[in-house]
């Protein structure tokens, strides 16, 4: 279900933001309006200077007609220049709403099931961000268009009503015609955020995982996969480009048209003499003018109808539904950790029991199931039969708050946040330096720290400056950090070598399980290092629990060693 207060429609997002922009809205639209209606009365006060100054000679009338073009043109500037301002600032408040609107949904602890990759995330956070916010801009220079348009209108009516009547219905039918265009406008547009969004999201995934493909030799593959949809992003892009060029020609010739004909009509009424030399110059000057405001109501359908397409995909983010349901429930102690005949996607009536301070291996064959396993003990898939229970509660009913004060998920996938290493395993700032060394000593990752002059403070970022291995052991550090009274780790010494994975054995034992008050952990791993230090080991083979027993006492049968040593 969609988040509380989240607009469900992209109509309903855009009323609400022209609903809590609406003050300084207002008064831009007012100040527009009165920069569009000043620029229509320039032609008008030149046509009055000429029949009243410069025609009988009159010096003080010309002087007279300066200055008051001169205020007109101070207005004119002013009005524009806060009023454009005020759009602006506009604009730039709404796209920073949205933006913290969809983090705050995709970084709820609850999380959200959006389907997006990381790019596609960021684009519809900025770019579509932004088109959706620019409606906002768009509507005030169409109201300005209409007001300047309603006011030349008449002052033509009051020249001529031929010259007025030709304005008032050409315009109108001009706007009508762009807007047939629209929707097909609407669609590309559409079309290419979506095009543009998967291939950022393809890019981020592509630079992440930079390291492991030229591990495996895969960089023309991935390199191709990305041409491809660089590609249908470049291919929607120009659909799009060519829908607003043939907006931008069909206004521009039906504009000219209709101007042509004023301009036409206005030089055979002053060859008649039904208008003076001035009231012709004003008409000319008029004509000139209208050009740009029937351009922005041609304009309007297209600019909004685009606006709308953005606003449609903010919103289908923002309703989409969490990952772990709301839960309320908290655990109780003692806090073992149990999955009872549970199957869910690969798994298959799976059982495992870590009893309060016991330190339990798991050895999986697949790793679909293993990481069907950590979904389940995160609350993010609910098992299709048997129960998970965290002290004896089941993990579906617990809030996400409460599961994570006792129960810590370190999944495989590793990440790191741009700041300094003491952040990133720390970041809460709960230990003192002496603490952190000890941890860092636990992990085996001490040397990230002594080798470096900056030691804790030393900086690390989001991708690129670790390997794969130096990574890991920031993670582990992290997860032994938290501190919390049942830990699960996926795969946490798979990129380490084996004599640093030994150290990492010892270390989890001696942090975790060498106190006085021992916590549970449980740790799906194939390696001997890891499964040896454990307590008990279960053996999971096509999804199903088939042993469970010490290492020693394992290793006698064919396929655990098989698992094991793989």
């Amino acid at each position: 279900m969609a988040s509380p207060g989240v607009p469900p429609t992209g109509a309903r997002l855009i009323r609400r933001m022209l609903r809590r922009h609406r003050g300084r809205l207002v008064l831009s639209y007012t100040l527009l309006s009165i920069w569009q209606v000043c620029e229509a009365l320039v032609p008008v006060a030149i046509g009055l200077i000429i029949d009243r100054a410069i025609a009988p000679g009159d010096l003080t009338a010309f002087v007279v007609g300066a200055i008051a073009l001169t205020v007109l043109m101070g207005v004119l500037s002013l009005s524009y220049r806060f009023g454009a301002r005020l759009g602006f600032g506009a604009v730039q408040r709404e796209q920073h709403a949205l933006r913290l609107e969809i983090f705050d949904h995709v970084l709820d602890p609850d999380g959200a099931r959006t389907g997006l990759l990381a790019g596609e995330t960021v684009s519809v956070a900025t770019g579509d961000a932004l088109a959706v916010s620019t409606v906002v801009r768009q509507l005030g220079y169409a109201v300005s268009a209409l007001v300047a348009t309603a006011a030349s209108a008449i002052y033509l009516l009051w020249l001529d009503v031929a010259l007025g009547l030709l304005v008032l219905v050409g315009v109108p039918l001009i706007v009508a015609a762009s807007q047939l265009l629209s929707p097909v406008i609407a669609r590309r547009f559409g079309a290419e955020q979506a095009a543009v969004a998967g291939a950022s999201g393809m890019a981020t995934d592509l630079i992440q995982g930079m390291r492991p493909l030229k591990g495996v030799g895969a960089e023309r593959v991935a390199a191709e996969r990305y041409r491809r949809s660089s590609r249908s992003a470049e291919r929607a892009a120009l659909r799009t480009v060519r829908g607003w060029g043939a907006l931008s020609a069909a206004t521009t010739g039906l504009s000219g048209l209709l101007l042509a004909a004023v301009a036409l009509l206005a030089g055979s009424r002053a060859l008649s003499g039904e208008l003076s030399l001035g009231e012709f110059v004003a008409i000319v000057g008029l004509t000139q003018f209208l050009a740009e405001p029937v351009s922005q109501l041609g304009w309007l359908g297209a600019d909004a109808a685009r606006s709308y397409a953005s606003a449609r995909r903010i919103a289908d983010v923002l309703a989409t539904p969490r990952l772990v349901g709301e839960g309320g429930n908290a655990p109780e102690p003692p806090y073992a950790l149990e999955l009872n005949h549970v199957s869910a996607g690969p798994l298959r009536d799976l059982v495992l029991k870590a009893a309060p301070g016991d330190l339990v291996g798991v050895v999986v064959d697949d790793p679909g199931a293993s990481d069907a396993m950590v979904s389940v003990l995160t609350g993010e898939r609910v098992p299709d039969s048997g129960a998970a229970l965290l002290g004896g509660t089941p993990v579906s009913s617990l809030g996400t708050r409460e599961r994570r004060s006792v129960l810590l998920v370190a999944a495989h996938r590793v990440d790191l946040f741009d700041g300094s290493v003491r952040f990133n395993v720390d970041p809460h700032g709960r230990h003192d330096d002496d603490a952190l060394t000890r941890i860092f000593t636990a992990s085996a990752a001490e040397d990230l720290v002594t080798a470096h002059p900056d030691g804790l403070e030393r900086r690390v970022r989001a991708s690129g400056s670790l390997s794969g291995g130096q990574r890991q052991r920031i993670a582990f550090a992290r997860a032994l950090a938290h501190d919390t009274p049942v830990l699960l780790l996926q795969d946490p010494t798979s990129a380490v070598d084996s004599v640093t994975e030994e150290a990492i054995a010892r270390g989890l034992r001696a942090t975790r399980h060498g106190s006085s008050a021992p916590r549970t952990t449980v740790v799906i791993t194939s390696s001997p290092s890891l499964l040896a230090q454990a307590d008990h080991v279960v053996l999971v083979l096509d999804g199903r629990t088939v042993a469970t027993g010490p290492h020693t006492q394992l290793l006698e049968r064919a396929d655990y060693v098989e698992a094991v040593l793989r």
